[in-house]
């Protein structure tokens, strides 16, 4: 068997290089995949949310979050993907089969030999598994957000939400920054020698 090759880490602000998955599609029950050079040519954020396994216990209480925020998400234009090493078939078969996962309408995604993770630093070699990683990839197919976490703790998709609308008002507008717990509609701040020592004066 050939030696497979390292992949090459990726970390903020560095660009994606391609990468395609096999997907299951909950909405029209087919297989397909996704292709991060189509959500690029189409001007697409891609928010990739990386989970340990099917059929575990945290995952599809994230998975249902995630559901309940792929509309808002859509609005800001994300394309919204699950991520696990599964395969498609076992994507299908637990979505099917858990209840927490019947508005589950986004694409789930197959990793299955944990390139994409290794290359994000998501992947536990022990296990063999995803750890809980969310990545934020702009139109152009840079990483703007990346997190991850132990497998023990469930994230806030809320919070995800938040750091999307923030992405998506300084990639609009680049002179200006967004300070801690910002939102739509509050101040945000142009960096300048004015600003250095009085941020306080200025929020």
């Amino acid at each position: 068997m050939p030696e497979e090759k390292n992949e090459t880490m990726i970390t903020v602000g560095q660009k994606l290089a391609g990468f395609e998955l096999e997907t299951f599609d909950p909405v029209s029950c087919k297989f397909g995949r996704f292709r991060l050079e189509d959500a690029v040519k189409a001007g697409k954020w891609t928010l990739l949310v990386f989970y340990p396994a099917d059929f575990t216990f945290v995952c599809p209480t994230e998975l249902a979050d995630l559901a309940d925020k792929q509309a808002e998400l859509e609005s800001l234009g994300a394309e919204v993907l699950s991520v696990s090493t599964d395969t498609k078939f076992t994507h299908m078969g637990w979505q099917a089969q858990e209840k927490l996962l019947k508005d589950v309408k986004y694409r789930m995604a197959s990793d299955v030999r944990g390139r994409l993770a290794k290359s994000l630093g998501a992947y536990d070699c022990r296990a063999g598994l995803a750890y809980r990683g969310t990545f934020i990839v702009n139109p152009e197919g840079v990483l703007a957000g990346a997190e991850i976490n132990l497998n023990n703790v469930g994230r806030n998709m809320e919070e995800l939400v938040r750091k999307m609308k923030a992405f998506v008002h300084t990639y609009k507008n680049p002179a200006e920054v967004c300070p801690a717990k910002w939102k739509p509609g509050a101040k945000t701040l142009k960096p300048s020698e004015e600003l250095v020592g009085r941020v306080a004066e200025h929020l």
